[in-house]
C-alpha cells in the first residue's frame, strides 16, 4: 500500500507481491505476528500506529490472507484488504489531525499564559509602587506631627524656665532644664526623627516638671516665712507695749502733709518729665486711688510691677498697696510748694518719668522693720523694682515707701 495525503484514497497493490513467504526457520511463526511485521515493514506509515488500536488491525489483516496459487504464498482477501486500508487511513488521518490541532492550540495557550503572567507582574509592580508612596507619605506625616509636638513642649518649658528665675531654692534644676532645651533646639535646627523627637520631648517635659515643683516649694516656703514673720512682729509689738500709755496708734500713717492724687497722662504729651503721652503708659490692673483714678506707669514698668504683684499676693494673700504713681508737672509744682525740699524739684522727679511708686506710709505694713518691706527689698530686684540708695534708712533722704523701676 502506498500512502498519499490524508485526503487521498489508499491505492492497493497486488496482494501476491506484498506478502512475503514464511521465514525459513522450519517452523511457522504466528501468522498474525509475521503478517503484521511484514505490513509494518512494507508500509512505513503504519509505524505511528504501534502500540495503538491500529496495530491490532494489522494483526487481524494477517489472518485474512488465503493460500495463493503460487507455492508458499498467500493472498489477502480483497474485501478485507479494502476494509483494512480504510481503517488505517481513517485512524492515521484522525491521529494526524488531532496532533496538528493540538500543535496549533499549544502555542496559543502558551502565548495567553505569558500575557496573563505579564499582566499580573505589571499589576504587582503598580501595587508595589503605590504601597511605597503611601508608606513614604505616612512616614513624612509622622515626622511633621512629632516635630510640632516637640516644638510645643519646648515653648512651654522655656516659659517655665524664664518664670522661675530667682524663685527656686536650688538652681540646679533650672540648669538641667536649660541643657535639655539646648539639646532640643539643636535637634530642631535640622530634621528630627519621630523617635528622637519623642525622647527629647520626654526629657524636656521631665526637666520642666522638676523646675515647676521646685518653684512651688520655694513659693510655699516664702509664704510660710512671711506669715511667721508677721506673727512674730505682732507678738513683739504686743510685748513692747502691753499697756499703752496713750491713744496714739503706733501703726498710723507717718504722712502729715496735704492729700495728693495720682496723675493721668494726656494724649498730647511731648515725652518730657511730667508730660508723658498716654500711648507710652499703662494703668495698673488691680488698684485705684481714693478718687477712683487708676495708677499709670511707663508700660515696661507697669508690666514688671504686674508680675511682682502676682508674687507679692502669693506671699501675703493680698495685692501690693499703691499710694502714688505717675506725677505730672503741675502736681510736682504743687507738692514742692506744700512739702518743701521733701519733694523733688519739679521736672526731675522719677514719678514724672512714670518709673516710680509710693506705697502707703504705714509703718507697721511697709515701714523700716516690716516684713513686707523686707520682702520687697529681697524680691523686687528680680522684677526690676528697687529702693534707691538715697531712700534707704541711712540714705540722704530716707523714704521707706518709695521704689523705682530700673529695668
Amino acid at each position: 500500500m502506498v500512502w498519499g495525503s490524508t485526503s487521498a484514497a489508499p491505492v492497493l497493490r497486488n496482494p501476491e507481491s506484498e506478502i512475503a513467504p514464511a521465514d525459513g526457520l522450519g517452523g511457522r511463526r504466528s501468522q498474525s505476528s509475521a503478517a503484521s511485521g511484514h505490513a509494518l515493514r512494507r508500509w512505513p506509515g503504519l509505524g505511528a500506529a504501534r502500540g495503538t488500536g491500529l496495530a491490532w488491525l494489522v494483526r487481524r489483516a494477517a489472518l485474512l490472507r488465503t493460500p495463493s496459487r503460487r507455492p508458499g504464498r498467500y493472498a489477502i482477501r480483497r474485501p478485507a484488504a479494502v476494509a483494512l486500508a480504510a481503517a488505517l487511513v481513517l485512524g492515521a488521518g484522525g491521529t494526524g489531525a488531532w496532533a496538528w490541532q493540538d500543535g496549533r492550540q499549544r502555542p496559543a495557550a502558551a502565548l495567553g499564559s505569558a500575557r496573563a503572567a505579564a499582566a499580573v507582574s505589571d499589576d504587582a509592580s503598580q501595587v508595589s509602587g503605590l504601597t511605597a508612596q503611601a508608606a513614604q507619605a505616612a512616614a513624612q506625616s509622622l515626622t511633621d506631627h512629632s516635630r510640632a509636638q516637640l516644638e510645643q513642649v519646648v515653648a512651654a518649658a522655656r516659659a517655665v524656665l524664664d518664670g522661675s528665675a530667682g524663685h527656686v531654692a536650688d538652681d540646679a534644676v533650672r540648669t538641667a532644664l536649660a541643657a535639655a532645651l539646648s539639646e532640643a533646639d539643636q535637634a530642631l535646627a535640622g530634621t528630627v526623627a519621630p523617635a528622637r523627637a519623642a525622647t527629647l520631648g520626654a526629657s524636656v517635659s521631665t526637666a520642666a516638671a522638676q523646675v515647676a515643683q521646685a518653684q512651688q516649694a520655694w513659693q510655699a516656703a516664702q509664704t510660710a516665712a512671711a506669715q511667721a514673720a508677721a506673727q512674730a512682729a505682732v507678738r513683739a509689738r504686743a510685748a513692747a507695749s502691753p499697756t499703752p500709755t496713750s491713744s496714739v496708734d503706733p501703726c498710723r500713717t507717718t504722712y502729715t502733709g496735704p492729700p495728693f492724687w495720682t496723675s493721668v497722662p494726656t494724649a498730647t504729651g511731648d515725652g518730657s518729665n511730667g508730660n508723658l503721652p498716654a500711648s507710652s503708659m499703662t494703668a495698673l490692673s488691680w488698684t485705684t486711688d481714693s478718687h477712683g483714678t487708676r495708677f499709670y506707669l511707663l508700660t515696661p514698668a507697669a508690666q514688671a510691677l504686674e508680675k511682682l504683684n502676682v508674687a507679692f499676693r502669693a506671699a501675703f494673700g493680698h495685692n501690693l498697696d499703691i499710694d502714688l504713681a505717675y506725677r505730672d508737672y503741675a502736681t510736682q509744682v504743687a507738692m514742692r510748694a506744700a512739702l518743701g525740699t521733701v519733694a523733688a524739684v519739679p521736672g526731675t522727679s522719677p514719678h514724672g518719668y512714670g518709673k516710680a511708686i509710693d506705697v502707703p506710709e504705714l509703718p507697721c505694713e511697709y515701714g523700716w522693720s516690716s516684713v513686707q518691706r523686707a520682702w520687697l527689698l529681697a524680691h523686687g530686684p528680680s522684677f526690676g523694682w528697687v529702693q534707691p540708695a538715697w531712700a534707704l534708712q541711712n540714705g540722704s533722704g530716707p523714704e521707706y515707701w518709695h521704689y523705682e523701676y530700673t529695668g
